[in-house]
């Protein structure tokens, strides 16, 4: 896809990899819908429009959509499934609202945008779904089952999707980060990057890198890893 002038929805733009996405997407020409509860203080363009909205309530995410068709145009060529919390701890120390809040955003949020935006990528018979997801995602990983059951989830639900609606000429990509140096689960990126941790913009590198494929090709999973982890 040629992103100049296609109109993208992106949640969780505030900071991280929704932020460096952003900028990505813009320097390649593209509209861009950030959707978040908070807007992004440094990200100012013409081509950038920011959308309130909590992805964990179902009404507030069809409100955001009928905003942004209004405020940046009917057609939605892309969605990219950013927003996502972590929170970490042993399972019987684990608090329930804790664990309904992480499933509300990475899993229940991802399903209520999917579900806005596919009717009227399926008139456009084109479109193209990113969710974010995890390494978490693949293997469990001691005092985070939560946050992986969440990855788990919506590698699932991504694997199957891209099954339902790549007919209608609609790809559906899960893109599962390593560790990334961001302000993800409270911590702070150092001055210097950290040569053992991926940057946000390298995972909003592989994204452009997913969407900018040939109209016939599908990349529907892709890993991304750190090439020198710490030991």
């Amino acid at each position: 896809m040629n992103l100049s002038g296609k109109i993208v929805i992106l949640t969780g733009v505030s900071k991280g990899i929704g932020h460096a996405t952003a900028r990505a997407l813009l320097a390649k020409g593209a509209v861009v819908a950030g959707w978040g509860r908070t807007a992004p203080a440094d990200l100012q363009h013409e081509r950038f429009q920011f959308i309130e909205c909590d992805i964990r309530n179902e009404v507030a995410v069809q409100e955001a959509y009928v905003n942004t068709r209004r405020e940046v145009g009917e057609e939605i060529h892309v969605l990219i499934n950013n927003a996502g919390v972590g929170i970490m701890g042993p399972v019987d120390g684990f608090a329930a609202d804790d664990w309904h809040t992480i499933f509300d955003t990475n899993v229940h949020g991802t399903f209520y945008c999917c579900r806005a935006v596919l009717p009227q990528m399926k008139r456009q018979g084109q479109g193209h779904i990113i969710n974010v997801a995890s390494l978490a995602g693949t293997m469990g990983t001691e005092n985070m089952a939560g946050y992986c059951a969440t990855k788990f989830a919506v590698r699932g639900f991504s694997e199957a999707l891209f099954k339902e609606v790549r007919q209608d000429g609609i790809k559906v990509t899960c893109v599962n980060p390593g560790s990334v140096e961001t302000n993800f689960n409270g911590a702070t990126p150092g001055a210097e990057p950290n040569p053992h941790k991926l940057r946000a913009e390298d995972v909003a590198a592989t994204i452009i890198h997913a969407l900018e494929s040939p109209d016939g090709v599908l990349v529907s999973e892709v890993d991304v890893r750190p090439l020198r982890p710490k030991k």
